[in-house]
């Protein structure tokens, strides 16, 4: 048994928490905020309760996984509703046509398959095969590089791996956009494809073709909520922690990792810490694992000479986007929007531009994401309204400033708010949405490296280009200091909750000595806490 660190109470800290202390560790876990969660927030104000970070519940294979992996199932632990439709797309008005209609996304394949007829005639045979080969894609990726830690080559030198290179090359060597321009035509359906690239922190322009694997997911699998949001599944994996004996601390600052050196080379002994009185704490350590943004962790917590990942390195890192968080508490029923709505600019590559370009700014128009929540949870809004939020996707760029209450932020991120608000009303044919307004919330880049110390005050972490995916990433383990491991969205396997609880089991397997390139073994285990405890 070690003493653990684990600095930062997000999704990943608070997995590797669980896992770790499971297996027989004493770990303590030491979160700068007043609560748990890191970007998966949230947010309480006039009887509304808003996710203020993830909201897809996707993957769930991977949430089964680490809910057996810590003893009980995902049945017991959250209440999933399945989503019909799992989401539409607003298309921008045009002078020739201010009213065309939105598009519904069903859920089921085969009610997929319909639609895409119906946009596209003759489409079906193209999106059955683009499908089978996204759903290989990501069985091929669970097995073989999401929970590889990459310290063995031949983890990629299975047969299955071997026979499937020239495919991989292939999708690998192609963008996603062109990927899906080369077997649809319809503007929208190629929309459809080539968005979930942004879920990644990247352009569809500048991702691999690999990614496609995403709309096996939306597509295929279906859209799923866990009742409570997403708010309720850190509530769970909080608890399941704590259950397994770890003990986390909140308004608990780290301000350094402590290193000492030995004939074996540098290794950790513990972090320095402030509370919220500004008192000065050490916890000794064996083992300190850093789930905070690694941009922080490297250059921030460590003298130069440790750091695998210096300044220099993050020089020549490409940040996914920036975001502009919108949180409305809306007066009156909104059956224009389901739970989850896209809205599509046409110019495509101007949106893209403007947020990746050399001459980044806030897109006009903007494609946007809605969560109308509350069509599926009575319990986030008062009754008789509506819970709303609007992320709309910009530069990672803190001079870009905060957000606020009811206005208050930086007037580039009250702009940014305004516009995605009257582009919602007239979109969505919701003439009267401004004035229904009871509540507004936003939050802006500023607040992201604030709040969660996030490089350029980027929402998701580096962007998932080719060179900055797989073992290209930065991995989970310092090359300079032993015992110092790292978790979360800005190192592998990379972004989304379920890339967290991945790379929660990656630090498990290292501490193990474990290579392997597929998820761990499920234990036999007795159940312990349940969503009703």
């Amino acid at each position: 048994m070690s003493r653990v660190v684990v600095i930062g109470a997000g999704v990943a800290g608070l997995a590797t928490a669980g896992l770790l202390a499971r297996d027989g560790h004493e770990v303590v876990v030491l979160e700068k905020n007043d609560r748990v969660g890191g970007r998966a927030g949230t947010m309480e104000r006039d009887g509304f309760r808003f996710d203020s970070g993830p909201s897809w519940y996707l993957m769930p294979e991977v949430f089964d996984h680490f809910f057996a992996m810590m003893g009980t199932t995902t049945e017991e632990q959250l209440d999933l509703t399945r989503l019909d439709p799992g989401y539409r797309v607003f298309r921008e008005p045009t002078a020739e046509d201010p009213t065309r209609g939105a598009v519904t996304v069903p859920a089921g394949r085969q009610a997929v398959t319909r639609l895409f007829e119906d946009l596209e005639p003759g489409s079906a045979p193209a999106l059955d095969s683009y499908l089978q080969s996204a759903r290989h894609a990501g069985e091929m990726a669970q097995k073989y590089f999401l929970y590889n830690p990459f310290t063995r080559t031949r983890s990629l030198l299975a047969p299955e791996v071997l026979r499937a290179l020239p495919r991989l090359f292939t999708l690998l060597g192609t963008r996603l956009q062109s990927f899906a321009a080369r077997r649809f035509r319809h503007p929208v359906v190629r929309q459809i494809l080539g968005y979930p690239a942004v879920f990644l922190g990247t352009d569809p322009r500048s991702a691999p073709a690999m990614y496609h694997l995403m709309s096996s997911l939306d597509l295929d699998q279906g859209v799923s909520y866990p009742q409570g949001g997403f708010w309720r599944v850190i509530e769970r994996i909080e608890a399941l922690a704590r259950d397994a004996g770890a003990r986390v601390v909140t308004g608990a600052d780290v301000t350094g990792i402590r290193t000492e050196d030995g004939d074996g080379g540098t290794r950790v002994t513990g972090v320095d810490w402030v509370d919220g009185s500004g008192t000065s704490h050490v916890e000794l350590a064996d083992i300190v694992v850093s789930a905070a943004d690694l941009h922080h962790t490297e250059t921030r917590l460590l003298p130069r000479s440790l750091q695998s990942y210096p300044e220099s390195w993050w020089t020549r890192r490409t940040s996914g986007p920036g975001g502009v968080l919108v949180m409305l508490g809306v007066e009156g029923s909104l059956p224009e929007l389901p739970h989850h709505s896209l809205f599509f600019t046409d110019d495509w590559d101007a949106n893209f531009d403007a947020i990746f370009g050399p001459t980044p700014s806030v897109p006009a128009p903007a494609s946007t994401y809605v969560c109308r929540p509350s069509a599926s949870d009575p319990d986030v809004a008062p009754p008789g309204h509506e819970n709303l939020f609007i992320l709309v996707p910009v530069p990672a760029d803190v001079e870009l400033g905060h957000g606020g209450s009811d206005g208050s932020g930086s007037a580039e991120i009250e702009r940014a708010a305004d516009a995605a608000i009257d582009q919602v009303a007239a979109w969505a044919r919701i003439p009267d949405l401004r004035e229904r307004i009871v509540v507004r919330e936003t939050k802006g880049p500023a607040d992201f490296r604030d709040d969660y110390r996030s490089w350029r005050g980027g929402m998701l972490g580096p962007a998932h280009i080719l060179s900055q995916s797989a073992m290209f990433r930065a991995q989970n383990a310092s090359r300079r200091v032993q015992g110092l491991f790292y978790a979360g969205a800005t190192t592998a396997p990379g972004v989304g909750v379920p890339m967290c609880l991945i790379s929660a089991e990656i630090v498990l397997k290292r501490l193990r000595g474990d290579h392997s390139p597929g998820p761990l073994p499920e234990p036999d285990a007795p159940t312990i806490g349940t969503a009703g405890s």
